[in-house]
C-alpha cells in the first residue's frame, strides 16, 4: 500500500513543497545538502548520521532528499550504514573514494561484483570541529 493510498497519511513536507514550487529547493533537502557539503574529503556520514545531526527526519528522509536533489553536492559522502556502495552508482562513487583516499575494505572473492565496501570505522565522520556552531 503506498503512502498516497493510506487514509489521512501525511506526506513529507519536502514532497508537498516541491509540488507547489517545483523550482524551489525544499527547506529540509537544503539542510541535508548543507551537511553533505560539510563532510571532509575522504570521510563519510550515514543517512542516519545526517538525520541525527539535523535532529529531524530519519535515514529514509535523508536518502530521499539526496536522491532527488543531491547531484550538485558530494553525494558519495552520504552513505549506507553497512558501507555498501550506492547501487547503480558504485563505480562513480569508487572513483571519488579512491581519489579522496577514503578508507575501503577490499571485497572478498565471494562478494558480488568484487566491489569493496567503505571501512566505516575509519571513514565515518562525526561532525568534528567543523560541526561546532552548526544549527
Amino acid at each position: 500500500m503506498s503512502e498516497e493510498s493510506l487514509p489521512g497519511a501525511a506526506r513529507p513536507a519536502y514532497d508537498t513543497a516541491y509540488e507547489e514550487y517545483p523550482d524551489a529547493l525544499p527547506e529540509y533537502a537544503e539542510r541535508v545538502l548543507e551537511v553533505a557539503e560539510l563532510i571532509p574529503s575522504g570521510r563519510v556520514m550515514t543517512y542516519g548520521d545526517v538525520a541525527e545531526w539535523l535532529e529531524e527526519g530519519g535515514p529514509r528522509q535523508v536518502g530521499r532528499a539526496m536522491a532527488l536533489f543531491g547531484g550538485a553536492v558530494p553525494w558519495w559522502r552520504v552513505v549506507r550504514a553497512d558501507g555498501v556502495l550506492l547501487p547503480g552508482h558504485e563505480l562513480r562513487a569508487l572513483e571519488h573514494y579512491r581519489a579522496e583516499g577514503t578508507p575501503l575494505k577490499e571485497a572478498s572473492r565471494a562478494a558480488e561484483g568484487h566491489l569493496p565496501r567503505l571501512d566505516m570505522k575509519r571513514a565515518r565522520w562525526d561532525g568534528g570541529e567543523r560541526a561546532q556552531g552548526h544549527t
